[in-house]
């Protein structure tokens, strides 16, 4: 798969995450979609990492420099560190703590922000591949 066409993946789980958020009453879908839009996002950079090769963009090129591949790199690393934090609170929520759930809900709406910056700098980081 070319860097754009994975980008343009990321982007259709986009409102599969949003039809997840607003399912959130029914744990049923609710969960196993969340729970697969996250291992999605965990293994893309691997994926990526595995398909690319980075020391000819990142190091010959002098893209690792790039104010833009650091911004993308820092909002990939916000984006894991809320999924770790929204794992902690729903797994309070299903054991049947109800004050976690305003904790729950604000994670989830930086989640969708931050997911949403996540794919738009992924996108602007693609170049034309030869």
């Amino acid at each position: 798969m070319l860097l754009a066409e994975t980008v343009i993946v990321a982007t259709l789980t986009y409102p599969v995450m949003l039809f997840g958020y607003y399912m959130r009453e029914r744990k049923k879908i609710h969960i196993p979609i969340m729970v697969s839009i996250m291992i999605f996002d965990v293994l893309t950079p691997f994926y990526l990492y595995s398909t690319r090769d980075w020391k000819v963009r990142l190091i010959d090129d002098g893209d690792i420099l790039s104010f833009m591949v650091w911004t993308h790199f820092g909002l990939l690393i916000t984006l894991f560190v809320l999924y770790a934090l929204q794992i902690a609170a729903g797994r309070q929520l299903l054991k049947g703590n109800a004050a976690a759930r305003p904790e729950h809900r604000n994670i989830a709406k930086g989640l969708l922000l931050v997911r949403a910056l996540v794919i738009a700098s992924g996108a602007l980081l693609v170049q034309a591949e030869s």
